[in-house]
């Protein structure tokens, strides 16, 4: 396993074995509050991984044993100025669509908090693991702005509109027993559990063919609220961007030879 640094506080570590990416979030002393210096870490990590073809799926974990993430920084915010905060938008923005945008399947491993920003770090994955300790919410309301990071339009398309209107409007906190029930996350692990079954279902999932996960993401992204008709479209793009690679031959000639693929990842 390899480790890199972005900045102090974000951490990828490539595992050597199965072609996983671990995107790490390492400000414990501040519960890995999002700050501006954070954010541009993390919008730097995506980017690196999202250029690196040898990676097949990732897992965004958080070192903080009792915290996810909390969402932003507000204790950095509350020094701001009006022209601060016009200057850092674009910055926070960057990390959470660093996250939405990479172009392979990424699975958030969440345990305690994971509140406003760090929700909507964790919304923009495709699979939520929690374990039981999580608390998930977005209390943006509670302190006079909204979500920022993705959270009115990510949350509405896993729970539907009028139970994230809830859940927005309350700014409540969700406990992980019902934020199974209600869909806000996918798998409920046992406490201390969630990063070991994140990484698990990511090596599940890269062992599949690497051109094929990046094109059923895309075929899944674009097509989402599309009419029947025009996401039928989107898919028979993407379909065709993997019928005549070199990942599909392998993975026919694998099948019918009864052996595991040696996917070129072409």
């Amino acid at each position: 396993m390899s480790e890199e640094r972005f900045g102090e506080f974000v951490l990828v570590r490539r595992h050597e074995q199965g072609h996983v990416a671990e995107l790490v979030l390492d400000r414990p002393k501040a519960m890995n509050a999002v700050s501006t210096e954070m954010a541009r870490s993390v919008a730097g990590a995506c980017a690196a991984l999202a250029a690196d073809r040898d990676v097949r799926a990732v897992v965004l974990t958080s070192s903080h044993e009792r915290a996810f993430c909390v969402g932003a920084d507000l204790k950095e915010r509350n020094s701001f100025s009006d022209a601060d905060l016009v200057r850092q938008r674009p910055v926070a923005r960057g990390a959470y669509t660093g996250v939405l945008e990479l172009p392979v399947p990424t699975v958030a491993a969440v345990h305690g908090f994971a509140l406003g920003g760090g929700f909507e770090l964790a919304l923009s994955c495709d699979v939520i693991v929690a374990d039981r300790t999580a608390v998930m919410g977005l209390p943006e309301v509670s302190v006079g702005v909204i979500p920022g990071g993705g959270g009115t339009q990510l949350l509405p398309r896993r729970v539907g509109a009028a139970r994230a209107a809830e859940l927005i409007f309350t700014a409540r906190r969700v406990e992980a027993g019902e934020a199974r029930e209600l869909g806000l996350i996918d798998e409920l692990v046992e406490e201390g559990r969630d990063r070991e079954e994140g990484l698990a279902m990511a090596a599940r999932i890269a062992a599949n063919s690497p051109v094929g996960l990046r094109a059923a993401k895309r075929a899944l992204r674009l097509g989402h609220g599309l009419d029947l008709s025009a996401g039928l479209e989107v898919e028979d793009a993407a379909w065709r961007s993997v019928a005549f690679s070199g990942d599909r031959a392998e993975g026919v000639a694998a099948f019918n030879e009864k052996r595991t693929p040696r996917w070129p990842g072409e």
